[in-house]
């Protein structure tokens, strides 16, 4: 069995670019959309559907559905769990995502 302890000296592969909303920036392997959008300062990346109050990360274990965003064209993704991939668009999520 491999020791924990070499963990503790692991290092990410090199970043990549990703785009919020169309703006370029940096993301590292391993790191969820949550995270890559924390690291560039966007904290807010959906808005209620009734109010239009802004949302986040707020349980970040996939429970709440607080961070939905829409990820290549696909909705309702939790920000809290997917992984970051090269290239990925990621947009701000009105509501449910959906012409409702």
């Amino acid at each position: 069995m491999k020791s924990p302890r070499r963990l503790a000296d692991a290092r990410p592969g090199p970043s990549f670019t990703v785009t919020f909303d169309g703006r370029e920036f940096p993301a590292l392997p391993g790191q969820t959309v949550a995270a890559a959008l924390w690291s560039a300062g966007v904290v807010a990346w959906r808005t209620t559907r009734e109010q239009g109050r802004p949302r986040g990360v707020f349980c970040g274990i996939g429970v709440c559905f607080d961070c939905l965003v829409t990820v290549n064209d696909r909705t309702d993704q939790r920000a809290c769990l997917l992984p970051v991939a090269p290239g990925d668009a990621i947009r701000t999520q009105a509501g449910t995502g959906r012409d409702d």
